[in-house]
């Protein structure tokens, strides 16, 4: 597990203190993480940024969910389990509750799910030689002008990039310390192209954005993945999306142009009827139909 995830880091070109710093931790916890010593909580976090996930484990948006679906799969109790692997009750109970140590951790996954393994990643990077800056694509201005002219004006670029065309009365910059992901929104309109490495971490901060009333309304381009149970829950009841036809060729920090090698789509939140249907005769695709909410 934890040379799976050395790995993962590895094949995104992010050295240690990259990843430390995005998680907001210490680059010697990410060395001692790598060494096979640290908590279940970090281990989850280097997970997310680094869009691992497992199979051959049980279902489970989290890793500790997925320790106790193994486990339940496999008809074992809380007890048996911790027999197996010699450790306490209260021990696994724990992990199953995110909490914990990594030797605790790979001694239980053991037991509970011995064939896990990581999922192939999905190829994100555009060309062979920028791995390194994956994230670092712009949405180009053609494109933009079909937004302001169905959305109207971007009051904010949350996730903004010094080299980025997008037109914003406000923009919150990494480079100027800045942190979409912890600043509050606000505004009428935000215009969110995320870092697609944490697409899912964004979705959810959008989503809070607009629930609380910062942004009136959100839209946000992003790669056509529906494979979270949050997405399927939350994101599908209340967001309005627009799936693109073709594919979108973005820029990068040298201002050459990409195409996505996958599926885009628009997730927009608070958007009016007059502006979906405005954009609908700008842009080539159609909206969804929004998913009811489970009862």
């Amino acid at each position: 597990m934890i040379d799976l995830l050395k790995k993962a880091r590895l094949q995104k070109g992010w050295s240690q203190t990259t990843l430390a710093a995005r998680l907001g931790i210490s680059v010697q916890a990410v060395k001692r993480l790598e060494r096979g010593v640290g908590s279940l909580e970090t281990v989850m976090s280097v997970m997310r940024a680094l869009d691992f996930h497992l199979i051959g484990a049980g279902e489970g948006d989290t890793l500790a969910e997925q320790l106790k679906s193994a486990r339940c799969k496999r008809r074992m109790s809380i007890t048996g389990v911790a027999s197996k692997a010699g450790l306490s009750r209260a021990t696994v109970s724990s992990l199953e509750q995110g909490k914990g140590t990594v030797g605790s951790l790979i001694k239980v996954l053991a037991v509970v799910a011995p064939r896990a393994r990581r999922r192939a990643p999905e190829r994100a990077y555009w060309g062979q030689a920028n791995k390194v800056d994956r994230d670092s694509r712009f949405t180009p201005p053609e494109f933009m002008e079909s937004i302001y002219a169905a959305f109207g004006p971007v009051d904010l670029d949350p996730c903004a990039n010094i080299h980025s065309p997008v037109i914003a009365k406000r923009k919150i910059l990494l480079t100027e310390g800045g942190d979409g992901l912890k600043d509050d929104w606000s505004g009428d309109l935000a215009f969110v192209n995320p870092p697609f490495s944490q697409l899912l971490v964004w979705l959810r901060r959008a989503h809070e954005q607009w629930r609380f009333g910062n942004v009136r309304t959100v839209v946000c381009l992003v790669p056509v993945r529906t494979d979270s149970a949050w997405f399927h829950e939350t994101l599908s009841v209340d967001a309005d999306m627009f799936l693109l036809r073709g594919r979108v060729r973005f820029l990068d920090a040298a201002g050459k142009g990409q195409h996505t090698p996958f599926s885009l789509m628009l997730v927009t939140l608070g958007a009016t009827k007059e502006q979906k249907q405005r954009y609908a005769t700008l842009a080539s695709g159609y909206w969804l139909m929004r998913s009811k909410a489970v009862a």
